[in-house]
């Protein structure tokens, strides 16, 4: 890496290792869990280090449904307190960080002869709004759908459901709750990959080993103490269990199922949806989804078991490209979907903690999306759950820690009594910058959400021109220039991919002349790449997205 704003960025982000003092926690993994779980841990006053061996939200946490939601299914299988805790936390995030997390509408619709029918799918919603303590619930009949949504098929159409759930970025979301923890002193640092535990005499975790993956001409290492170390590395979890516990592959129970998640975008021209529908897929009855995100149409998702995980990326199969396809128009009069229409796709892992051995498994889809965690020799591990659910995740692991740590007693009685802290995970104040008056409507809602208190800072870096839409999605250029400049951007993928979100809606993963031209701008000036750089990290990036991210090979 050239001295360039780049390096010097990436040189005040490493500062802190250099701290002498073991950290309270360090925390590897920087998905929605880790994060969640520094912006918990840090509120006790803890001295906490979170890392990423890749870049923040890489791994499922960019790649996810986008939902925040209660879980419908975890009803009907009697699960009432995941779907009660869920839907809790689900209005608790649509009160707090609206912007990023915003209600949307679904929609079930009724066929003669198919499951489920109206009056069991309508009770089913009535004790789901009940449980929210939010009333969402509307049927239509068949004419009274029909007038105002003509798009779907009509053929032994009965009428449609609505409920709702809510709708986020999720590598946003991951960004947001970060900078949450970061303003109250926690550290957070991407590219940097714990390679082996430090431990001591008796076998106790007390640190770990870390590798500078920033750059492959990098070889730094550092050797970091912390008095807890919590692995939130979400499918990998078994892998710093194996090293903790001291096992081999032939003898470490594995726990945890990773299982792919797959969806295409598609253009609201293709699919003009205004909310979003569910429907069980024609092929294995399961629950599938259609809906609007970042101006463009979502299809998805699949359940599958995925292979061994390794470092790279995941990406979506031939298989699951027609899965998705199919379901999509048996639901829609005349979509005539192909995949000449998807303008990108993602695949990403969930880490199911398994039910039972290999021979006794359920299918991915019946396991259960509670979460796990361990504690072996001072490795606190955490994995499963949803989304949703991140925050009280994150008191369960403080929970286990306090085995570890002192923590304050009044506040870990609190996590004790079924996790009832209600400290805001989100703080929310008026920017000040008179240039958020000058946004449209639209922004003016998006932008709080989304940036917190970081948006002054946002709008007061931005150029005269930055204010302006990038394409016809709903990212200002702003954002780029605050992203690439504030937010540990090392990779194009990274500002493209998770940062924003460009590469998912604009075509051609957002490396057409109009768009790449202005991003090697601003590049440029934020983090000092010359032209040598700029086509090295293209390269990169095309070969990244055309992988994984747009139609499998054939």
């Amino acid at each position: 890496m050239n001295q360039t704003k780049q390096y010097q960025q990436r040189q005040q982000a490493l500062t802190p290792l250099s701290r002498a003092k073991p950290w309270d926690m360090l925390i590897i993994g920087g998905g929605i869990t880790g994060a969640g779980i520094a912006r918990e841990a840090v509120r006790q006053g803890l001295a906490v280090l979170l890392i990423e061996q890749k870049d923040f939200a890489w791994g499922t946490s960019s790649r996810s449904s986008k939902m925040v939601h209660g879980g419908l299914r975890y009803i009907a299988s009697g699960d009432f307190k995941t779907t009660l805790l869920s839907v809790r936390e689900r209005e608790r995030m649509l009160n707090e960080a609206g912007g990023l997390v915003e209600e949307m509408h679904f929609i079930m619709p009724h066929y003669k002869g198919k499951f489920p029918p109206p009056w069991i799918f309508n009770n089913l919603l009535r004790l789901y709004d009940k449980l929210a303590g939010q009333r969402y619930f509307k049927y239509f009949k068949k004419d009274a759908f029909s007038s105002f949504d003509p798009g779907i098929k009509q053929h032994n159409f009965l009428g449609a459901s609505q409920f709702s759930d809510a709708v986020t970025d999720d590598s946003r979301l991951v960004m947001r709750v970060l900078d949450e923890a970061i303003h109250e002193g926690a550290c957070a640092i991407n590219y940097l990959k714990a390679e082996s535990l430090i431990t001591d005499d008796q076998g106790l975790v007390v640190g770990a080993n870390l590798a500078d993956t920033s750059s492959q001409n990098n070889s730094h290492t550092y050797e970091v103490h912390a008095k807890v170390v919590v692995s939130a590395t979400g499918a990998w979890a078994d892998n710093l269990r194996m090293q903790a516990t001291n096992q081999t592959e032939q003898t470490f129970h594995k726990q945890i199922r990773p299982s792919r998640g797959s969806h295409l975008v598609v253009s609201q021209e293709r699919l003009p949806i205004k909310q979003a529908y569910t429907l069980l897929h024609p092929v294995d009855k399961r629950a599938f989804f259609v809906f609007p995100w970042e101006t463009r149409s979502v299809i998805g998702t699949t359940d599958l078991d995925h292979p061994t995980l390794g470092d790279e990326e995941v990406g979506i199969t031939s298989a699951e490209l027609d899965y998705l396809l199919i379901g999509a128009n048996d639901l829609f009069n005349n979509a005539n979907l192909t995949k000449d229409d998807v303008i990108s796709t993602w695949a990403g892992v969930r880490p199911l903690i398994s039910e039972g051995g290999d021979g006794k498994r359920v299918s991915p889809s019946k396991e259960k999306r509670d979460h796990s965690v361990w504690l072996d020799n001072n490795l606190v591990t955490v994995s499963g759950g949803k989304l949703t659910t991140f925050r009280l995740i994150a008191l369960d692991v403080l929970k286990i820690c306090q085995k570890v740590l002192a923590l304050d007693p009044e506040t870990i009685e609190k996590v004790n009594n079924d996790n009832v802290i209600n400290d805001k995970v989100f703080s929310n104040q008026a920017p000040t910058s008179a240039k958020f008056a000058t946004l449209p409507q639209p922004l003016r809602e998006r932008l709080p959400g989304f940036y917190g208190r970081q948006l002054d800072t946002l709008l007061e870096l931005a150029h005269e021109d930055d204010l302006a839409y990038v394409a016809d999605s709903n990212t200002i250029w702003a954002e780029v220039r605050f992203a690439a400049s504030h937010e540990q951007v090392i990779h194009l993928d990274d500002l493209l991919l998770r940062r924003t979100r460009l590469g998912l809606i604009l075509i051609n993963g957002a490396m057409t002349p109009s768009v790449s031209d202005r991003l090697e701008q601003i590049c440029q000036q934020e983090l000092g790449w010359d032209e040598k750089n700029w086509q090295q990290e293209v390269l990169r990036y095309k070969d990244i997205w055309q992988r994984y991210y747009h139609l499998p090979a054939a």
